[in-house]
């Protein structure tokens, strides 16, 4: 239970709550109490009186008996009615209190984990798969939640009815209490047992549904690739293979649960068998009356739901344990990457990589080795490089997505690490190598969430970036909602729609990481002289694999295998002789070949 003690926080903050329901649990099982006495004294009040009647019948003390009768029958009938009304209400109250208080608890422990992953590193987010992170913000939280809401009701319940009903019971007989409850025992673990059982197999079913929902996505999002390699009856089997799993795995279930209610009424009517005979015995020797072995029946009927919910509870507070562990173990991750002054200042661009090393913590990858170079504000620089060469490597130590293993990385001339890490991030564009669109209309999607965006602005970079004239040309225009990923866009939409992304928050940094791969030679030509005009004044760099895109740039720098093997401007390059001349006259033949 130790790893539940990070909820305790949540119930003080909602401790007003807690209180205001544990009273009413209080007096709402008062009132649950309460009728088993009126039936009690109802059938004692009947039987004594019809004894009554026999004595007298034909007198005058008969007449008007049954009037007599209906009133007081009616009257405690009345009683009972109340009680239950008022029983009723204050659960309705526990469920407004416990329950509520649950659900307030569930919605902030989701944002404390969500708010926990927006912070963590972008190493954290490599070591751990999505549906992972998806699992404990929803399915683990889901489970805190049951040992948060009923998990503490039929607890604080079974710790205040049991008690009122034992010592009712004692009150009466204490023989009949002894006989009334011994099957109780047995109940409550047997249930425990079972509901391990169930809890197993519920969690086999769940990793069943989680396959067949992955296979699923993964077909729907694959459809283009399925089709084209007319693979369609491959995945049909694999889906029966999946469905036919959880078939079994539910039917196996299903069995167990079958069990369960059975098991239930059995012991449950085997102490009221006991009751009614034990009691019947004493009725006849006189120790007990009739109303005493109803008033025991429904007491035990009252335990017996307390009694079954003892397993459920222990069962719903193990896997809460479980569960929060899973989340407690992310919650203590820590961010690495912090700022050392947290200096808000606005930047002009000045950039220096001094000496830079930077191994990936997560796979000990030797991505950049020694690397140095220098930009001024207003400049740009191109970093060219094959594939692995360490190019999107130095676009994400700038923006500190993850820190240098050695070496500076120092902007206006004050280490970046000085800096408040979103105020940085917020003076520089980016326009990624992975390209990642919103299920939200293209406007939003360059625009991004910013209000203060206008829409004059938004235009203005679809422009830029060469995407205003396909996306006018769509029925709905900018408001064209894209399906996931951005699916409703071409691949060369897709990245045009980054850079007007990046673009138009006026960055004085400007960072393309191999912004054109998916453009023609055309297209990318287009884009590059809007980038002209919008390079001006503002750092950039431009990261590509491309010669062509590196021709704007006032300086190059040539990456292979971490290291800077060539710098210099487009003519110096070319002049050298080197690789990047290798890779000019290559590409060339590429494109007179297309």
């Amino acid at each position: 239970m130790k790893e539940l003690r990070h909820l305790n926080k949540y119930l003080f903050k909602y401790k007003h709550l807690l209180i205001l329901g544990f009273i009413f649990l209080v007096v709402s099982n008062y009132f649950a109490v309460w009728p088993a006495r009126v039936v009690r004294y109802a059938i004692d009040y009947v039987t004594n009186s019809f004894a009554l009647y026999r004595l007298f019948e034909g007198g005058e003390l008969s007449v008007g008996f049954f009037d007599q009768l209906e009133m007081g029958v009616l009257v405690l009938g009345g009683v009972m009615i109340l009680m239950a009304l008022l029983r009723g209400f204050f659960l309705f109250l526990v469920r407004q209190t416990i329950i509520v208080m649950s659900r307030k608890i569930e919605y902030d422990l989701k944002n404390e984990i969500f708010e926990q992953y927006q912070n963590l590193p972008l190493s954290f987010y490599r070591r751990n798969n999505t549906g992972d992170l998806m699992n404990r913000i929803s399915e683990d939280v889901s489970r805190v939640r049951m040992y948060l809401g009923p998990g503490i009701m039929y607890g604080i319940n079974l710790l205040v009815l049991f008690p009122l009903v034992i010592y009712q019971m004692l009150r009466v007989n204490a023989e009949l209490t002894f006989y009334a409850l011994l099957p109780l025992p047995i109940l409550s673990v047997s249930i425990y047992f079972v509901n391990n059982i169930i809890n197993k197999r519920s969690e086999k079913i769940q990793e069943s549904l989680s396959d067949l929902s992955t296979n699923v996505q993964e077909a729907f999002s694959g459809i283009r690739v399925l089709k084209a390699f007319v693979r369609e009856a491959d995945a049909t089997m694999k889906f029966e293979r999946e469905s036919e799993k959880y078939k079994h795995r539910s039917l196996q279930l299903t069995f167990v649960n079958a069990l369960f209610f059975p098991l239930i009424m059995a012991l449950i009517g085997l102490s009221v068998i006991l009751t009614i005979y034990i009691g019947g015995t004493q009725v006849i020797n006189g120790e007990i009356t009739y109303g005493n072995i109803a008033e025991f029946v429904i007491y035990v009927n009252m335990l017996t739901w307390p009694v079954t919910a003892l397993g459920w509870i222990t069962s719903i507070n193990q896997r809460a344990a479980a569960s929060q562990k899973r989340i407690n173990e992310f919650l203590k991750e820590t961010n690495d990457i912090q700022s050392i002054e947290n200096l808000e200042k606005d930047i002009s661009g000045d950039l220096v990589f001094e000496n830079v090393d930077f191994v990936y913590p997560d796979s000990g990858i030797h991505a950049l080795k020694n690397v140095s170079f220098e930009v001024k504000a207003g400049q740009s620089i191109a970093i060219i490089g094959t594939t692995g060469s360490g190019k999107s490597t130095i676009a994400n130590l700038m923006l500190r997505l993850y820190d240098a293993s050695s070496g500076s990385i120092n902007i206006d001339d004050r280490d970046i690490k000085r800096y408040n890490i979103s105020k940085l991030r917020s003076q520089m564009g980016y326009v990624p190598q992975d390209i990642f669109l919103f299920s939200d209309s293209i406007k939003n999607n360059i625009a991004f969430g910013n209000s203060h965006i206008s829409d004059e602005r938004v235009f203005q970079a679809a422009k830029d970036a060469d995407l205003y004239s396909n996306v006018s040309e769509f029925p709905e225009g900018f408001e064209t909602m894209l399906g996931e990923r951005g699916i409703t866009l071409s691949g060369g939409q897709k990245q045009r729609t980054s850079i007007a992304r990046a673009i138009v928050r006026n960055p004085n940094i400007l960072i393309l990481d191999d912004a054109l791969s998916a453009v023609d030679t055309n297209t990318e030509n287009t884009i590059l002289n809007s980038l002209a005009s919008i390079m001006k004044g503002r750092t950039t760099v431009i990261i590509s694999h491309r010669v062509s895109s590196a021709k704007l740039a006032d300086k190059i720098i040539v990456l292979d295998d971490g290291e800077i093997i060539e710098q210099g401007t487009n003519e110096s390059l070319l002049a050298q002789n080197g690789v990047y001349k290798e890779l000019y006259e290559k590409q060339l033949q590429q494109e007179e070949k297309a």
